[in-house]
């Protein structure tokens, strides 16, 4: 099970993660209590070793989302939000992966639909913490993350019932918004893992 600890802001959040097990890391760059400026990044990204490191972006213009990817040297880029098809073409990249974020109502839940090779799919908001039907979502086939809502104590039911390939956490292994609690990291690692 691929699993990406996202919203993380300081070298400490990172180095837990990635001891705990995390696949992936995602640092967020959209207007949130989480985010983090490009040069902070940087120094997370290296911090992050050979773990996948992914930036988060919603409706950010594409020019700024490729040269926040080039400064910081993240190997993903993951984009909520109203893009277009066009948008990932235009950020096709063999230096980073692309990852679409759709609400799980969104009208088209296919991976690569639009070029991306992940699907991630959350609650109508993004990194709020909210739960949702996750049943509504069990059978999607490929490689895609469920995220909105996940904690230690709820993530192997989720799992469970989608059979998801992967999960996203970020509000529920937080102490308070926009900051991680450590245990809570390595609790839902576990609680993946088992």
């Amino acid at each position: 099970m691929f699993v990406k600890v996202c919203g993380l802001r300081t070298s400490a959040d990172v180095d837990v993660a990635v001891s705990s097990g995390a696949d992936a890391v995602g640092f967020v760059f959209a207007a949130s209590p989480r985010r983090v400026d490009p040069a902070t990044a940087r120094s997370l990204v290296a911090a992050a070793g050979s773990t996948l490191t992914v930036g988060v972006f919603l409706g950010q213009p594409v020019e700024e989302v490729r040269a926040v990817a080039e400064a910081t040297g993240i190997g993903a880029v993951q984009l909520h939000g109203d893009y277009r098809e066009d948008a990932f073409t235009a950020l096709a990249d063999p230096r980073w992966r692309l990852i679409r974020a759709v609400p799980f109502s969104a009208p088209d839940l296919r991976v690569g639909a639009y070029g991306d090779d992940l699907l991630l799919v959350d609650a109508p908001r993004a990194g709020a913490g909210e739960s949702w039907d996750y049943a509504s979502v069990a059978g999607l086939d490929g490689q895609w993350l469920l995220a909105g809502g996940l904690t230690p104590a709820s993530v192997a039911a989720a799992v469970a019932t989608t059979k998801a390939w992967g999960v996203d956490v970020s509000s529920g292994v937080e102490s308070s918004r926009g900051v991680k609690h450590h245990g809570l990291i390595a609790d839902f690692l576990a609680a993946v893992r088992s």
